[in-house]
């Protein structure tokens, strides 16, 4: 309700803390690692990720919003293929200091180019909506009103069979998702023999294939199928490259299953696209931050879910400790058939008719180059901060 532009600055300056503190881990050797785990963890208490599908769906309509989320995410993936490359350019210190040099980079890029992209009526409606009569509320009523705050915002979550199934799909999805990143290497390295060079070509498949699903495969597959059926999709890919992790015997197999996984990262925009072309213009934000609290939540059990699995199948035959990635693959499977069953009406971009028209003239104001034209547009630079913040990663 108070814009977006501030609290996405304030996100992207605390993922900065964490990448200092490790220069200067490198710098002062008496140097506590607790502050760096603590500016880690600092990062949760704004995700500006969140904040920046917001933005993105005030500025598109509706039939774009899938692909634009994918193509915030598609510099992610530019991040991830070329940052191991920075291992035979750089030291370890070096590495630091460009990478903390990059997110500063960004941050100012942001501070002085980024637009505000909330209407200032849509912030009033959701002043409106948030507001309480002060005459009529006691001092406990207004602690209590604050102290159960997140949960009531929390509670769109439950809105309707539209939003239950999408929590679903969030959390089963999400849980696999934060295994496969936490657990992977450690797996590849300790049952595969993986060394540097091998996990250097993982990241480069990674980040190559995921910028071809988001930038060239996402948007011509949502016109041609719909979002729900891109969703499925995404979900039986999910399925089939954890299939390949934990039947791999050779490293080959293993490739072949991080480029498949890749079209699983259609998932995550095309969800987000779907909650926010279901909810009103004043709550896109809370609708993106409910469904990355529940997705943090995935996220922390997700890995020890799958190391539970690890140690009871570790000293089994064939598959052994690959379980836990046919574990994860059930899960997938379980999410694809949570979303045959999202209804098609809400979930299709394509049932809305052409809105782009009504949405593609939002009214911006931007501190810096915000005035419109007289062309009818508005004076905007693109910030694309994503390969940053994953060269960070």
């Amino acid at each position: 309700q108070r814009g977006r532009r501030g609290i996405m600055l304030l996100g992207i300056f605390l993922s900065i803390l964490a990448p200092a503190c490790l220069v200067l881990l490198q710098l002062i050797e008496k140097m506590s690692p607790n502050y760096y785990y603590i500016c880690n963890a600092s990062t949760g208490l704004v995700n500006w990720i969140a904040i920046a599908l917001s933005a993105l769906s005030d500025v598109m309509p509706k039939q774009w919003r899938a692909p634009s989320f994918g193509l915030l995410l598609a510099g992610f993936s530019l991040g991830f293929a070329f940052s191991p490359l920075l291992a035979l350019v750089f030291s370890h210190l070096g590495v630091s200091i460009f990478s903390l040099s990059l997110l500063v980079g960004g941050f100012l890029f942001a501070a002085f180019f980024l637009p505000e992209t909330l209407p200032p009526a849509i912030a009033q409606e959701a002043i409106r909506a948030r507001s309480v009569d002060p005459e009529d509320e006691t001092a406990l009523g207004c602690l209590a009103r604050h102290v159960l705050r997140p949960l009531k915002e929390l509670s769109i979550l439950n809105r309707n069979r539209l939003f239950r199934l999408l929590s679903v799909l969030a959390f089963f999805s999400g849980m696999s998702s934060s295994a496969d990143q936490s657990l992977l290497i450690y797996y590849l390295e300790e049952r595969l023999g993986f060394i540097d060079a091998d996990i250097a070509i993982l990241f480069l498949v990674l980040g190559l294939t995921g910028i071809f699903v988001q930038g060239v495969v996402l948007k011509p597959l949502n016109d041609r199928i719909g979002e729900k059926h891109v969703v499925v999709t995404a979900f039986i890919f999910g399925a089939l490259h954890n299939c390949f992790y934990g039947l791999a015997t050779t490293k080959s197999v293993i490739f072949i299953g991080v480029a498949i996984g890749s079209f699983t990262g259609m998932s995550f925009p095309t969800i987000s696209a779907i909650k926010s072309n279901n909810v009103k213009e004043h709550e896109q934000g809370r609708i993106q931050g409910a469904l990355y609290s529940l997705s943090s939540l995935a996220s922390a059990l997700g890995p020890a879910s799958l190391r539970f699995v690890y140690h009871l199948t570790k000293d089994n035959d064939y598959p052994g400790p690959g379980t836990m990635f046919l574990f994860a693959a059930l899960l997938y499977l379980s999410a694809s058939f949570c979303a045959c069953a999202l209804p098609k009406d809400k979930a299709d971009s394509r049932s809305f008719g052409d809105d782009t028209t009504k949405e593609s003239e939002p009214i911006l104001q931007n501190h810096v180059g915000g005035e419109r034209s007289g062309n009818g547009d508005f004076g905007l630079q693109d910030s694309h901060y994503g390969s940053a913040s994953a060269m960070e990663s």
